[in-house]
């Protein structure tokens, strides 16, 4: 292997769990989104590969972030994001984000608990929905709630990747304390069906990440892009429906994402709901005087 292609997958962002760059973003800057997305896509290969040495994982990060930096002939993917945020006037600090919590994935297995993994997230997840909302033009005030509803995303599929990430990687980010708390060691993912105990200790990681998404919940609302908004909404709806079903199902033996039929009924349902709401501002705003006295 001798360049981040070599590790490639083959999965591209059509095949991720929820929306990336879809029709509802402004086309004009869906090329920027792809160029971010391809860059993340081709660090995340390199870390999940299977049969390379850490050794040589990280060096493949480290020409990634060289291609990113304007190092001539480091990475194809870092040189093309490179000049998409120049051409946008962007930092590549989101990138570099990313870049950190790759190189954890190669070098750190375990998470001690909920503190840790949030830690994790706030590199491996948060920087993707910074750099949305920085392209968009759209106000830092906002990243708080991005970040909760990012990190929930990356939980979500933390709990639903858990048995594959054990069993092919030896990557568990399930908290090692909250296995602890009912009686389980990592080998536990190994099973076939789920253990009850280990049922609850997942029910349980997604109640705390409802609660992440309780608090990303006016998150769409307060993006003043329309269409963004609308994406936003989509992929809170997504996440809410998962976030349920990983408190009802198995894991390691049943299907936790969503048909493709059940996610376009999800995802209509998020976006209409912050169309409604966004109209009805709109209409409260054109009449001033509905309520008010005539004076």
């Amino acid at each position: 292997m001798t360049g981040a292609a070599d590790f490639a997958s083959g999965k591209g962002h059509r095949d991720e769990n929820f929306p990336v760059a879809s029709r509802l973003v402004r086309a004009e800057l869906r090329p920027t989104i792809l160029a971010f997305y391809r860059f993340a896509r081709a660090a995340d290969d390199v870390a999940d590969n299977e049969t390379a040495e850490p050794a040589h994982k990280l060096a493949q990060l480290d020409c990634l972030e060289a291609g990113l930096r304007g190092e001539a002939d480091a990475s194809p993917e870092g040189e093309v994001l490179r000049l998409a945020l120049q051409r946008r006037g962007l930092t590549d600090r989101h990138a570099l984000d990313l870049l950190e919590a790759f190189r954890r994935d190669v070098t750190k297995r375990r998470y001690a608990d909920w503190a840790e993994l949030m830690d994790y997230c706030r590199y491996s997840a948060a920087p993707v929905g910074r750099f949305v909302l920085d392209l968009h033009g759209e106000s830092s005030a906002l990243w708080p709630l991005n970040d909760a509803l990012c990190t929930a995303l990356q939980v979500i599929n933390h709990l639903q990747d858990c048995a594959k990430d054990y069993r092919g990687l030896d990557r568990v980010y399930i908290p090692l304390d909250a296995l602890a708390a009912h009686g389980l060691g990592v080998e536990a993912l190994a099973a076939p069906q789920a253990l009850p105990a280990l049922r609850q200790t997942i029910a349980e990681l997604a109640e705390r990440t409802a609660a992440l998404l309780e608090q990303s919940r006016p998150f769409a609302d307060r993006i003043v892009d329309r269409r963004l908004a609308l994406e936003v909404g989509v992929i809170q709806a997504l996440a809410e429906s998962l976030t349920r079903r990983l408190g009802q199902r198995d894991p390691l033996s049943q299907r936790v994402h969503h048909h493709p039929v059940e996610a376009a009924a999800v995802a209509l349902r998020g976006a209409l709901g912050v169309a409604m709401r966004r109209t009805g501002r709109l209409l409260g705003a054109k009449q001033p005087g509905l309520h008010g006295s005539r004076g």
